[in-house]
């Protein structure tokens, strides 16, 4: 492969990765092994069919997992961890016979792809889980599946495809992030509402702190 389609590949492998690792992973695997494409030499332990396994059954699990309200934040949570170093890994991988410092660009590049990838996906998951129809997942987490899926194709085979697609999501990135923010630091603010107290009957907020007291004849407004 030369330069052009390795770096295609990277930024491929770690975009996919921060929307669903284990579907990149897996996709990646089976096209080594059925020779579809030639692997740079860190990569072919995408081929292991050990490896292909577990990455199957992880997205299997994914997959269900990712359509539950409330369930798919939590494992997007935990895959904060996972998603955004592996996406990194992965790009420095296909980028390993250029050059160490090809290879560290493409790290440090790799994880920052994967960790917007990654945000764009977690955080529009809190947002959505507030809404109040009950299958508005099953269309996103779909969505992402067969971005992740499609996306990892397209910069194998169809290089120019895919960057028009990633430059499409950076465009929808800075679009959308700032959005979530704002519903996130929304429904923070709501959250906090609903955790305030009402006073017991016969006592009233005090103006200083906001503690209630039960001594009317001391707060309780006269009659």
């Amino acid at each position: 492969m030369d330069i052009s389609a390795l770096m295609t590949l990277a930024l491929g492998a770690a975009w996919a990765s921060g929307l669903n690792l284990y579907a990149a992973a897996a996709t990646l695997g089976i096209m080594g092994v059925t020779g579809q494409i030639d692997f740079p030499p860190d990569m072919q332990v995408l081929t292991h069919p050990a490896m292909i396994g577990v990455a199957a059954a992880l997205y299997c699990v994914e997959f269900f997992t990712d359509k539950l309200p409330g369930i798919d934040s939590t494992w997007d949570a935990i895959h904060t961890f996972i998603r955004i170093p592996a996406g990194a890994v992965m790009a420095a991988m296909a980028i390993g016979e250029v050059g160490f410092g090809a290879q560290a660009l493409a790290f440090l590049l790799g994880g920052g792809v994967a960790a917007a990838t990654h945000a764009v996906k977690a955080g529009s998951r809190v947002v959505i889980n507030t809404s109040p129809e009950p299958f508005s997942n099953w269309g996103p987490s779909i969505t992402e599946d067969a971005l992740a899926i499609g996306g990892i194709t397209l910069a194998v085979f169809y290089p120019v495809g895919f960057l028009v697609l990633f430059a499409g999501f950076v465009a929808f990135a800075m679009w959308i992030l700032p959005k979530i923010i704002r519903g996130i630091r929304g429904l923070w603010q709501r959250l906090r509402g609903t955790k305030q107290i009402a006073p017991p009957t016969g006592g009233t907020p005090r103006s200083d702190d906001g503690r209630f007291s039960l001594q009317p004849g001391k707060d309780a407004p006269p009659k």
